[in-house]
């Protein structure tokens, strides 16, 4: 096989036709020069579309020229790594190919079984509070990038489940037990409201199972159902929140961080308890300062009594959700971390980690005896260096969560 069918197979199972035209001119004359092996051209073509994707000086003004081919190929990495474990900056950052509106179709069919399971991230390597989860829609209309559901479901198809409802109501749980059930994952738990129903059956399951904490997650604003009905208390509604430069750049579509704070604070005043996830705290220039800001802010605007909990997580990624970035034509710097190994995924160094989530957790210190803390898909060992403390086993976590939960709502904790 000569070089010129070698080049051109191997191009055919990678991202270079959506490389612009001249990064392609440059990969190939650089091919036929160095002639590259099969793997270092497949890294050569990764390397230009995550520069691209990344809005960074593209790969035919950082290339090494070397007359050795391995040398070249090694200065180019060393560049490349260079570039994705400097701290991110925002700075000079454009966007690209961002939807202005939320575009998408709903689709209701009966579906096979019922989605309620574990929490789709639960592991023995990390310390999971065994969060039971329960899809009662299928994808999001948010476009946030660094979002998992983008590589399981069809961003553009809303699914809903027609027989969700009875599905529900037939559901048989131990009276005698206390529950931790989560609705947002795959989907937002509020953003398409009442539709289908979704929001009357859940409250209807509430109700009927009091001994059932019912968790909505959302980033957005969408609380007209919850102000306009009676929620029952076993009902938490949680916002994920992040930095104002994180959700402009990275969380498209979702309601802006004053517009989630003032929603929570509505209902908050309704007697609902809420609850704050950090998830992800990313790492940029001055992100400390911004996030200081935004915990400030609930400090400020929140009473801890009206606050169930704060979960504090980051950047984990696996191999579909990269593949799946790289497809998209658009500019993102959510994968430009250093990228090590957490537990069979990617994710920022311990160091990183440690000082993310110290700062986060000491800066709600006013708060550390009336409201529950955790880390979300951590190790182990990292709440001791971070928190102060850790929990022996899973069982252990989620005991001590639901107790806490259950008192908050004002309800006795069932083992």
């Amino acid at each position: 096989m000569n070089y010129n069918e070698k080049f051109t197979n191997t191009i055919t199972k990678t991202f270079f036709s959506k490389l612009p035209q001249n990064e392609q001119s440059f990969i190939r004359e650089a091919a036929f020069k160095y002639k590259f092996s099969h793997q270092e051209l497949i890294q050569i073509i990764n390397i230009a579309r995550d520069l691209e994707m990344w809005n960074e000086a593209g790969i035919s003004e950082i290339f090494p020229e070397h007359p050795s081919r391995k040398v070249a190929f090694k200065k180019l990495r060393e560049k490349y790594e260079a570039i994705r474990n400097a701290p991110n900056s925002y700075e000079n950052f454009e966007l690209k190919n961002i939807p202005q509106e939320q575009k998408y179709t709903f689709k209701t069919e009966a579906k096979e079984g019922f989605g309620l399971g574990l929490c789709p991230v639960a592991s023995e390597k990390t310390r999971c509070c065994n969060l039971l989860t329960l899809d009662a829609v299928e994808s999001c209309g948010f476009d946030c990038s660094y979002c998992s559901i983008q590589s399981f479901y069809n961003q553009n198809t809303i699914t809903f489940d027609s027989s969700f409802k009875d599905k529900l109501l037939n559901l048989e749980l131990d009276p005698n037990k206390t529950y931790h059930i989560g609705t947002g994952q795959a989907s937002d738990s509020l953003m398409f409201g009442n539709r289908e129903g979704v929001l009357d059956a859940l409250f209807a399951f509430a109700r009927k199972y009091p001994n059932v904490i019912l968790e909505f997650k959302t980033k957005s604003d969408n609380i007209s159902y919850l102000l306009e009905n009676d929620v029952p208390k076993n009902i938490l509604c949680t916002w994920s929140l992040n930095t104002p430069t994180i959700i402009e750049n990275e969380e498209h579509l979702t309601a802006s961080l004053d517009k989630r704070l003032r929603a929570a604070r509505r209902v908050a005043d309704k007697g609902i308890k809420i609850g704050f996830h950090f998830h992800p705290i990313v790492e940029y220039v001055g992100y400390l300062d911004e996030y200081q800001a935004v915990y400030e802010k609930l400090i400020l605007q929140f009473d801890p009594s009206e606050v169930a909990l704060v979960s504090f997580g980051t950047l984990t990624f696996i191999k579909p959700v990269i593949k799946q970035l790289r497809e998209r034509e658009f500019h993102s710097k959510i994968t430009q971390i250093p990228h090590e190994d957490a537990s069979g995924k990617t994710s920022y160094p311990e160091t990183t980690k440690i000082e993310m989530f110290k700062h986060a957790y000491e800066s709600f210190k006013p708060w550390h005896s009336k409201v529950f803390f955790y880390l979300c898909m951590e190790s182990h060992e990292l709440w001791s260096k971070t928190f102060g403390y850790q929990y022996a086993t899973n069982n252990d976590f989620e005991h001590a969560m639901l107790e806490a939960y259950a008192k908050k709502i004002g309800q006795d904790y069932l083992i």
